[in-house]
């Protein structure tokens, strides 16, 4: 999926929901987890923001061996947190609780998770310093982007925003500096080369790098059935 936005199964899907709830009860979170385009200055969206950095103050300002301190901290910023979890200093997010996860995760020192939608880390994986995860974007029209009517009385922001999911499957490695775009997924067992762009989905079992980031050569065949 890439980062222009598009008319993916899950949007199609919610706004037939839309459509039969008539557009009542459907509240600015419901549109931000379903990928459309949302207020992100309504006050649930204020407070994950106001939670995430006091925790995140206090937690980049811990010293390295704090690691039980630590911990109990990221349980209480993520979504889920397994076992085995190590996030470096200094470490930026957004909401912290769209981030999920798995065991025996390493998140070197420097990275930035814009989690407004969800972000999913499976197991085993690597993801090295100042890498950075977006699901935040707008649309690229300008017409589209500007919030109509817009004035700072409005509690709006000022140009329209929508968030899509991140997932990183298991046994990965993100190489430094890496950049990957609203709407990704990236396969089991694959390696994103150092300084990439993956602006679309990566397979399984790949190595792949540059900008935008493409898929090299396959790996990992001897352990496939």
């Amino acid at each position: 999926m890439a980062y222009v936005y598009n008319e993916s199964m899950h949007v199609c899907i919610y706004r037939q929901r839309l459509d039969g709830k008539g557009g009542q009860d459907v509240t600015e979170l419901e549109k931000c987890m379903a990928g459309l385009n949302y207020n992100c200055h309504d006050k649930i969206f204020l407070a994950y923001k106001k939670k995430a950095r006091e925790l995140l103050a206090r937690y980049n300002n811990l010293p390295y061996e704090c690691k039980e301190e630590k911990t109990e901290i990221l349980g209480c910023l993520f979504g889920s947190t397994g076992t085995n979890v190590s996030v470096g200093t200094p470490f930026l997010c957004d909401y912290g609780c769209n981030t999920y996860i798995g065991n025996n995760v390493s998140i070197n020192m420097n990275c930035t998770f814009v989690d407004c939608n969800k972000i999913e880390i499976g197991n085993h994986v690597l993801i090295a310093s100042n890498v950075q995860i977006y699901t935040a974007a707008h649309p690229v029209e300008l017409s589209e982007r500007l919030t109509p009517d817009w004035s700072p009385e409005s509690g709006e922001y000022f140009c329209r925003t929508y968030a899509l999911p991140v997932k990183i499957g298991d046994g990965c490695w993100i190489g430094g500096g890496a950049i990957i775009l609203p709407g990704v997924t990236i396969g089991n067992g694959s390696v994103i080369g150092a300084g990439s762009v993956v602006t679309k989905d990566i397979p399984d079992n790949c190595v792949a790098a540059g900008n935008p980031c493409k898929v090299l050569r396959r790996i990992n065949e001897a352990q496939q059935v």
